[in-house]
């Protein structure tokens, strides 16, 4: 008689194979939780321009312009931009840190509505205006008001827009220094000299600054 030979044949390990179903099912329930993050649930990045425009900073007294430009760049804490004589883009710029800006250029940017302005380090005419990039990325507009627009400027919640003339530097008619931010301005002409035979003469440039509480009530409706 002949012996017959089974061959044998060893079974896939229980345990593995429960073992593969239980880490599916794992990695499946993670799938929901996941994509929920990615749609606003979880915490994520925030565009500078998305956010809450900064509140408009006023140096409440007159002085000598580079005491009051320090006091601002206190207030704003911002330090002086490390930048190639080339100059850099605001966008590139490092958060806390300010620079310069020719009235030219930066009326170009205001009225085609262009946010990444060409900064300088230092000043390359003396009626540049200064650019302060806040620690949360914003941008404000450096520069000098009359006194009457001080009181519009502060309130927290101004009902509606403010027309207002800022000056790159100091004057008798312009004698307070503010910072407002750049995402609230409406611009639609470029700066103009104020005394138009002096080359390096102060600028001046008309703008609309947006009003906050109206701001406010077209991003949450009404109450």
């Amino acid at each position: 008689m002949f012996d017959v030979v089974v061959p044998l044949i060893r079974p896939r390990p229980v345990r593995l194979v429960l073992a593969g179903m239980l880490l599916s099912l794992f990695i499946m329930s993670l799938l929901p939780t996941s994509l929920d993050a990615a749609r606003g649930g979880g915490k994520t990045e925030v565009l500078p321009m998305q956010t809450a425009a900064p509140a408009v900073v006023v140096i409440a007294t007159p002085g000598n312009e580079m005491e009051l430009r320090r006091q601002l760049r206190t207030k704003n804490e911002v330090a002086e931009l490390s930048a190639p004589a080339s100059g850099i883009r605001f966008s590139v710029a490092p958060i806390g840190s300010y620079g310069f800006i020719t009235p030219r250029l930066l009326g170009l940017a205001l009225v085609t509505r262009s946010p990444d302005l060409p900064l300088e380090a230092a000043p390359s005419v003396a009626n540049a205006y200064e650019i302060h990039k806040l620690v949360d990325g914003s941008g404000m507009l450096v520069g000098f008001v009359a006194a009457e627009l001080t009181p519009l400027l502060t309130p927290s919640q101004r009902p509606k827009n403010v027309r207002l003339s800022i000056h790159s530097n100091p004057s008798e008619t312009a004698p307070y220094i503010v910072a407002v931010p750049l995402v609230k301005l409406v611009v639609d002409q470029m700066p103009l000299k104020l005394d138009a035979k002096k080359p390096d003469s102060a600028v001046s440039l008309d703008m609309d600054l947006q009003g906050t509480a109206n701001r406010k009530s077209s991003q949450t409706g009404p109450n």
